[in-house]
């Protein structure tokens, strides 16, 4: 071999290794999974403790991720143990024992125990309590805690729904040097740890490296919640990657042109979001039951899905999802038929109809279905007048609390939340005797079918009674990345549930 051979295999050979080891390094980067995601939300909390305030925008940044509880509510909407290993209930329904899980501790330190537990159901159920969910702790007529690993929660009188409660965002355990600022820095057991909230911009979260449970430990590093009202305004961002994903995207209208782009999925589940046009039951002429049937007889739903979601949307007949145990098509009880409305408010006494208005949230739902609304009451010469109202802060206050309203129109996200026409007070005003004695059968028994049953029944009175004005319950539009994998499609509990969220390799 020529020493100009040696030297060109030489240069083979190097060149060869050079090219391998560039082929190597180089596929090493395209196979590096990303460890931060970006999330995109619509409304921002105003705090971030779901412990003291109602809004669901709280947990969906915080439930599961940095606050947990003594069950869980999984992505079927099961319960399942998360602080609380395992339980036991008596014979009787009236005794609740809880044994607790061992080596917890929160985010700054502080071991999680029974005496912790017991003092976070104390501080939910006590005279004091702020806690948006306080009637779920209402029977429970003492708490214990006998032992580190032990909880005890003794009734005064069975309550069939008490550990499906117990899942909720409102019953999360906070610890006890900690639950006091959880409104701005939130400290928690879960995978996640709050690192920072720039209001008006994002909260951000980081991975809690000590999470009590390896087998659900967070995959992702960082977490960030960026706050996008603007429809428009997410789709650009989803688009160019600025966010990674938008779980409830807010304009189905543009859902057709996302599913075109090969770099998002598109993901239609299910919610419980009940689309409802809240009346004032107090108020005439809302305190008329015929006028209440005339309105809801004035209304297409088919036209309200349309024109409001683009046709993305399951109409209702009560205040009840098709998710839900023992759901009912209602739809036909007072169905569309302007006739029959302009009889029966003739027979209220309003055959030249009449005028009020309507408090809307700026969120486009409410406005479109409004408008809507608007139209169609005025084929019955029914003039509504819309009044936008911002939320969740004036509507919370002049809706929610002060119940200086006509009529209202919100998304109703709480699952199971059929009981709120028995609660005194709540912005309805609403006040059936019967409907209320269903609900208390309810909590009486712990079997499913009867429960069902009398679900059924209390979804009945609601159709006939018509207190709210029952529209259509939302799909969840989710739009990500499609190499982003572990996010739920459904959503059985509002939330945005992290720590099996992972990029695609």
């Amino acid at each position: 071999m020529t020493s100009a051979m040696i030297s060109t295999s030489r240069a083979w050979v190097r060149n060869a290794v050079l090219g391998l080891a560039l082929a190597v390094s180089g596929a090493g980067v395209a196979e590096a999974a990303k460890t931060s995601l970006v999330l995109g939300m619509a409304v921002e909390p105003a705090g971030l403790d779901p412990t003291v305030a109602a809004p669901v925008a709280i947990g969906q940044v915080t439930w599961q991720n940095i606050f947990e509880g003594l069950v869980t509510i999984d992505r079927d909407g099961k319960i399942q143990p998360q602080l609380a290993r395992s339980w036991d209930i008596s014979a009787d329904g009236l005794t609740y024992t809880f044994k607790l899980q061992t080596g917890v501790k929160f985010h700054d330190g502080e071991a999680f125990d029974a005496a912790v537990a017991k003092a976070a159901i104390e501080r939910a159920r006590g005279a004091d309590s702020v806690n948006p969910q306080k009637r779920y702790f209402a029977t429970i007529a003492s708490v214990e805690a006998p032992d580190a690993e032990t909880l005890v929660l003794k009734l005064s009188k069975p309550t069939g729904s008490l550990l499906y409660w117990l899942g909720w965002p409102s019953s999360s355990i906070v610890g006890t040097r900690s639950a006091a600022d959880n409104k701005t820095t939130p400290v928690g057991t879960g995978p996640f740890k709050f690192k920072s909230w720039a209001k008006g911009d994002k909260v951000e979260l980081v991975r809690n490296p000590d999470y009590w449970n390896k087998d659900k430990a967070a995959k992702l590093e960082t977490a960030t919640f960026r706050f996008i009202a603007d429809p428009q305004a997410q789709a650009a961002a989803l688009k160019s990657g600025d966010v990674d994903s938008f779980p409830e995207f807010g304009a189905p209208e543009l859902i057709a042109d996302l599913e075109k782009d090969a770099k998002l999925s598109v993901v239609i589940g299910n919610t419980e979001l009940k689309v409802v046009a809240g009346m004032n039951n107090a108020r005439k002429p809302f305190d008329d039951q015929r006028v209440r049937q005339a309105l809801m007889m004035a209304v297409d739903r088919a036209a309200v899905v349309e024109g409001a979601w683009s046709g993305f949307g399951t109409p209702i007949g009560s205040h009840y999802t098709p998710n839900d145990p023992g759901y009912v098509d209602l739809t036909g009880v007072h169905a569309y038929d302007v006739d029959k409305a302009k009889a029966l408010l003739k027979e209220a006494g309003y055959p030249n109809g009449f005028t009020f208005t309507i408090k809307a949230p700026q969120m486009q739902y409410a406005q479109r279905s409004s408008q809507i609304l608007q139209a169609l009451f005025a084929e019955i010469g029914v003039t509504m007048n819309i009044e936008t109202t911002e939320f969740p802060a004036k509507w919370v206050s002049d809706v929610f609390k002060g119940g200086d309203y006509d009529m209202t129109i919100v998304a109703h996200a709480e699952p199971m939340d059929i009981d709120i026409y028995a609660r005194d007070p709540y912005y309805f005003h609403y006040k059936n005797p019967a409907f209320n004695d269903v609900l208390a059968k309810v909590q009486a028994t712990s079997d499913a079918a009867e429960q069902a049953k009398l679900y059924g029944e209390a979804q009945t009175i609601l159709a006939n009674d018509v207190p709210a004005l029952y529209l259509f319950v939302m799909p969840k539009l989710g739009v990500w990345n499609a190499k982003v994998k572990g996010l739920w499609a459904n959503e059985p509990i509002p939330s945005n549930v992290l720590n099996e969220v992972q990029w695609e390799d």
